[in-house]
């Protein structure tokens, strides 16, 4: 496994890989979710580049750029010991020393996908998505990839990284993951470890809500009022609740279609963390 700290150095290894490089981007602190994206580039490439770079244009001023974990060490001998069951594989960890190796000096352009803004997380957190798609954007000139993996669970930056390739006709093939849960259904996120014992198990109640609204939609856009009436009534009996709504699966519109795929998000902050969900249902 190498461990590239410098952009010369991810160019230096990525100009002897060829085209079939899988990628996944990441800020590090990495869990079983993580580690899904990364085996499955291991099973689709000769190659996998896994980047650790916390992003500072997608913090917002009330985030703490500064109190994001950084886990460098440990998330190197978890990937390490994935590559163990893939040694004929080849994998590079691009972990830049510092900002400057992905933002040049004197950087000052942003890349926006409009479409994202004014709605869920797009609201919630101004300038955030702006952040997300440039800094995926220049990662994506640095190591080429065939494909690169996405986690579902921030499935509005999922969409927004899809749209973003594809405006920009990048020949990038951008695979969204399906959601690694703990046992008892609370999505994997690195937000978890700020949770006590006793607020893990009320966190729950994100999974256990949006089970259920998958239940009342019933795969039937017709039932779409009665999911936005239960939405709208648990988040007045619940200041908890961000958002909660169901929306068509590939543009976000609140629009449901008789047929495809629709969408059920939902944030919910348990003692002050964000916890992000979302289950896909079919339509029919």
């Amino acid at each position: 496994m190498k461990i590239l700290r410098t952009h010369h150095d991810l160019k230096t290894w990525r100009s002897g890989q060829g085209e079939d490089v899988g990628f996944i981007p990441t800020m590090g602190n990495l869990h079983a979710g993580h580690l899904s994206l990364t085996e499955e580039s291991f099973k689709n490439h000769k190659a996998s580049v896994v980047s650790i770079f916390v992003n500072p244009t997608q913090f917002g001023p009330k985030d703490d750029f500064n109190r994001y974990p950084r886990t460098l060490e440990a998330d190197c001998q978890k990937i390490s010991e994935l590559h163990q069951r893939y040694p004929h594989k080849e994998i590079a960890v691009f972990a830049p020393a510092a900002i400057e190796e992905v933002y040049p000096e004197g950087f000052s352009t942003v890349i926006r996908v409009p479409k994202f803004d004014g709605f869920l997380e797009g609201a919630l957190r101004p300038g955030h998505f702006d952040g997300v798609a440039t800094v995926v954007y220049l990662l994506f000139q640095l190591v080429k990839p065939k494909t690169a993996y996405f986690g579902k669970k921030d499935y509005q930056q999922y969409r927004l990284v899809k749209q973003m390739a594809r405006d920009l006709g990048l020949p990038i093939h951008v695979k969204g993951m399906p959601i690694i849960r703990d046992a008892g259904g609370l999505a994997l996120s690195s937000r978890n470890q700020y949770l006590s014992p006793v607020e893990k198990k009320d966190a729950l109640y994100l999974f256990n809500t949006l089970s259920h609204m998958k239940k009342l939609l019933a795969n039937s856009s017709d039932n779409a009022p009665l999911l936005k009436a239960y939405a709208e009534q648990e988040m007045k009996n619940d200041p908890r609740w961000q958002y909660l709504e169901v929306r068509e699966a590939r543009r976000l519109s609140t629009e449901l279609p008789k047929k495809g795929k629709a969408v059920i998000l939902g944030l919910l902050k348990v003692a002050e963390v964000r916890l992000l969900d979302n289950m896909e249902t079919e339509l029919s």
